[in-house]
């Protein structure tokens, strides 16, 4: 055969299956189905990255496998296009951000394509088409008229470079995720989402779905679910302080108070304390700090005593002084904590700045080193009735104390906040709500969805922070849908996170105009079997669209508790300097250049190929060299073609055992080794010197959903029968897959010094026999005697001796 020409093969093959439609999802509903899902990327001006093949390929990967193993499969693709890149692109090169997405998708889509991946294009969805976003406002006017869509006078995080509030997700290592620019603290009226009244459920029902164990934690820890009490604490002024701790039984030892910064009784108190301009310039201070900034371990202890106001322990009628302290956050709790320094690292370090009283409530130790435990053993001291108890049983007897007297309760607390869903930018979906003086908040009727933006000169966040739409009269100014008096638009517009928290269901039905998608489309293909991404998304938009999604179950949209089964993560490529790919680092690979070179079936086998799927690998250009090596070896098999419609009696054996590995791994995310026994295969057909057409049609169905190009033309070119993709995923014979030898290693005191080729499960006596004949284990014994003999089956012999 002649040298295998990878662009020309290419090309040909991705226009036959553009022209033919070889991957669109059927509409038979009667076949079983498969729905594999990426995550849809955000279409910026870069383009893709070598690490975007990586996922894509993987999923490809299966998505060809259940293909051929005759399922009905759907495997989508879409653009994530709302968003601030795009807008600050449009800002500074005065460009629309719809022009400017537009662009960004054409470049996107062709070098995907450009890939080989077996996407449905007939299904592909924008998140910036009206058509699409119509739906994301339906949603979003279901929850306002469920009372989960309110909005809330409250302190946010304001990201002081692209001037916009952030979620408290969006808010990584104190700084903004997008942009890296400073977050400080404002008060702005915002649009809230109430996700806190679905966390119960999004615990529960990670029970009912195959997340990787590291998924399912970062959601649990997420959410934060604790057991507590919330209790009263009466103020010398006689409000009530209300503190929520999962320690109710260390109330004795609570020697002082600490209230957020924001909390709204130092404005009701201003009157009383006599120290107001100490606390207004504290009050500053905290303002121009992240959450993440505040709440760190480590930082100095600051704060700043209310003067002229105490609160009263309701256990001991004990006064104890109230600070305001930065790391306490109004969002969490109740804004206010009670301090048992004695035994909580944070307030024992506070308290040694303050010179406050620290009272040892739990016995067990030092009480400097008891700061800095867990503090959860022991017997308890200073502390009334409680004295004697242990931890455990203290906890229920303060509870029913608290209740008894009317001073507090059992509760349940969580760490997730409400969903902070208000953006002050334009390129984002509007809210459908208009404000009226005399109805008050009132939503669009659902007739005049979609609600498009309207062009503007500027896309410049304005100065005081609000969204360009609220220069626009002829926008904001409008009548209400109820009364038809005068009203006003939302000039704030939704995150980028709204449009990804259900697009997975528009797939199912993407041209639908009269609901999201149609409820046989969404029986038959939901919920998504097996949906691969990003680690780093697993804490905002998995918990997002999870919400989304069990809202629409509520409400009789969809008919799955969940969203997503099988929920799996990819690690990232790395430069060839082992660092993360960066522009300034120099360090970046374009995938563009690389299929030039080598050809799409070599990048996505090299990808394949380059480590474990669910880790961090370097880019290495001799390894991918490795690979389009392999691959010339298989094209070469065309010229060792010989007749036979079945495995020749020296392949047998081996053609099942490849089969059963490549099988297994594909669905364990195992695909290097997969490549690697099929590269094992090749060494032994080359060594025999021929292969027959049943060893080569096998071959090339398995090699298929990792390099479809060169396959599927060698299959046509040699007739093998038909067309690749529409054949059948070869099976093996569960008795030809097992080993007759199995290679033991043989130590001596836990160090190898020989190997043994034995059958498998042989007896424990005949493996010592031989074990003990081998010259090298011979020589190491000389002079030692054997005090212990370990036999693992099929694994190893180790002789401790001495």
């Amino acid at each position: 055969m002649s040298k295998y020409d990878f662009t020309a093969i290419e090309k040909k093959w991705q226009k036959y299956w553009e022209e033919h439609h070889t991957f669109a999802a059927g509409t038979d509903y009667s076949k079983p189905k498969f729905y594999a899902l990426v995550e849809f990327p955000y279409p910026s001006g870069q383009g893709l990255h070598i690490g975007h093949p990586r996922p894509y390929t993987a999923m490809d990967i299966v998505s060809r496998k259940r293909r051929l193993e005759g399922y009905n499969v759907l495997f989508p693709m879409g653009w994530d296009a709302f968003g601030l890149p795009t807008e600050n692109y449009a800002i500074k090169n005065k460009i629309h951000p719809a022009i400017v997405t537009k662009n960004n998708i054409a470049h996107f889509k062709a070098q995907l394509q450009s890939l080989g991946l077996s996407f449905d294009w007939d299904r592909e969805i924008n998140t910036t088409d009206p058509e699409y976003f119509k739906w994301t406002q339906w949603i979003f006017l279901q929850m306002f008229k469920k009372g989960l869509a309110y909005k809330k006078e409250m302190s946010v995080n304001w990201c002081t470079s692209c001037k916009v509030v952030l979620a408290n997700e969006e808010v990584v290592g104190g700084v903004c995720e997008r942009c890296g620019g400073e977050v400080i603290h404002k008060v702005k009226s915002q649009w809230m989402l109430k996700i806190t009244e679905y966390a119960q459920r999004l615990l529960d029902d990670l029970a009912e779905v195959n997340y990787l164990d590291k998924i399912k934690a970062t959601q649990i820890n997420w959410i934060g679910r604790s057991t507590g009490a919330e209790v009263d604490f009466t103020t010398t002024t006689g409000e009530t302080l209300t503190v929520y701790t999962t320690r109710p039984d260390t109330l004795f030892g609570a020697t002082y108070m600490v209230i957020s910064p924001e909390h709204p009784y130092i404005e009701k108190w201003a009157d009383k304390l006599s120290n107001m301009e100490e606390i207004r310039a504290y009050q500053e201070k905290a303002a121009r700090k992240s959450d993440f900034e505040r709440t760190e371990m480590a930082k100095d202890k600051t704060g700043v005593e209310l003067k002229g106001i105490r609160a009263i322990n309701p256990v001991n009628g004990r006064e104890i002084p109230i600070f305001i302290s930065d790391y306490v956050l109004m969002t969490y709790g109740t804004g206010a904590i009670m301090a048992v320094p004695a035994h909580d690292t944070r307030d024992y370090d506070f308290a040694k700045v303050f010179h406050l009283p620290i009272i040892e409530v739990v016995a067990g130790g030092d009480i400097e080193k008891e700061a800095f435990t867990d503090c959860a053993t022991g017997k308890m001291v200073n502390s009334g009735f409680l004295d004697g108890l242990s931890v455990e049983e203290a906890k229920v007897k303060i509870k029913e104390w608290l209740k008894e007297n009317g001073k507090g309760h059992e509760k349940v607390n969580y760490k997730l906040r409400d969903w902070v869903f208000s953006r002050q930018r334009y390129w984002g979906e509007p809210i459908p709500i208009v404000y009226c003086e005399k109805c008050g908040y009132v939503p669009l009727p659902e007739s005049e969805l979609p609600l498009t933006l309207p062009e503007v000169d500027s896309y410049m966040p304005t100065d005081n922070g609000e969204s360009p739409l609220s220069t626009l009269d002829s926008f904001i100014n409008t009548t209400c849908p109820h009364c038809g008096g005068p009203a006003k638009r939302e000039t704030d517009t939704m995150p980028q996170w709204a449009g990804s928290s259900w697009y997975y269901l528009r797939y199912c039905d993407p041209k639908n105009k009269e609901c999201l998608a149609s409820k046989e489309a969404l029986d038959y293909w939901m919920p998504v079997d097996w949906y691969n991404g990003g680690m780093e998304h697993t804490t905002l938009h998995l918990l997002y669209s999870r919400f989304w999604h069990k809202f629409l179950y509520d409400i009789g949209a969809v008919s799955q508790k969940e969203p997503y089964m099988r929920r799996t993560s990819h690690g990232m490529i790395l430069g060839e300097d082992g660092q993360k790919m960066s522009k300034s680092r120099g360090n970046v690979i374009n995938p563009d250049e690389v299929v030039a070179q080598y050809g799409a079936d070599t990048l996505r086998l090299y990808e394949m190929f380059i480590g474990d799927f669910e880790k961090t690998a370097p880019w290495s250009p001799s390894s991918i060299r490795g690979c389009k090596r392999f691959l010339d070896r298989v094209w070469a098999l065309q010229d060792m073609l010989t007749d036979g419609e079945e495995y020749r009696p020296e392949t047998r054996a081996l053609m099942h055992k490849t089969i059963k590995k490549v099988s297994e791994d594909i669905e364990n995310l195992k695909f290097n080794t997969a490549i690697a026994s099929m590269m094992a295969l090749i060494n032994e057909i080359y060594a025999l010197g021929s292969i027959n057409r049943a060893e080569l049609r096998t071959l090339l169905l398995l090699l298929n959903p990792f390099a479809p190009h060169m396959t599927e033309e060698m299959y046509e070119v040699q007739n093998l029968g038909g067309v690749l993709n529409e054949q059948k995923w070869p099976t093996f014979d569960p008795a030809l897959c097992v080993d007759e030898m199995v290679e033991l290693v043989v130590q001596i005191n836990g160090k190898v010094r020989s190997k043994l080729q034995v059958p498998v499960d042989s007896a424990q006596a005949d493996v010592l026999e031989k074990a003990k004949a081998e010259p090298k284990i011979q020589d190491a014994l000389q002079g030692k005697q054997i005090v212990k003999e370990i036999y693992v089956q099929n694994k190893l012999v180790n002789f401790v001796a001495k």
